[in-house]
């Protein structure tokens, strides 16, 4: 289960590095706007700089999740930064996860972004429990 956690939360952070390149270096462009629902390119103009905060948001989280998973991958069980990595890992996905339930709560039209966002951070968490409850 480890090792399928660690996936899981490897996959987690490159999605949100992902996201992150939309919302923060090309949300103005058409093909970003528009997968965001946006109406108009005015109306990405003036919420590119939201956008771009949120952007960093989600870096944050994924480069937590990758620390997480070297120091979970590069130490031995139990052991200090083994803790600390799993920590991340479940600090940073966890994140991801509910942040992915708000957008669900949102409205049904977010659903399946949600539901994007939130799958994989969801197998790192359960798997990860596994793992660490063994």
């Amino acid at each position: 289960m480890v090792l399928v956690s660690l996936l899981f939360a490897f996959l987690s952070g490159a999605l949100h590095v992902f996201i992150f390149t939309m919302e923060s270096l090309t949300w103005t462009r058409p093909a970003t706007w528009k997968r965001f629902g946006i109406a108009s390119q005015a109306d990405a103009e003036s919420t590119k700089p939201l956008a771009y905060n949120q952007g960093f948001y989600n870096l944050f989280l994924a480069v937590g999740a990758f620390i997480g998973v070297g120091l979970v991958m590069s130490a031995g069980a139990g052991s200090s930064p083994a803790v600390a990595g799993w920590t991340l890992i479940f600090s940073c996905c966890g994140s991801m996860l509910l942040a992915a339930a708000v957008l669900a709560f949102t409205g049904r039209k977010y659903l399946r972004a949600a539901a994007t966002q939130g799958t994989m951070p969801l197998l790192a968490v359960v798997a990860g429990l596994l793992a660490v409850l063994q």
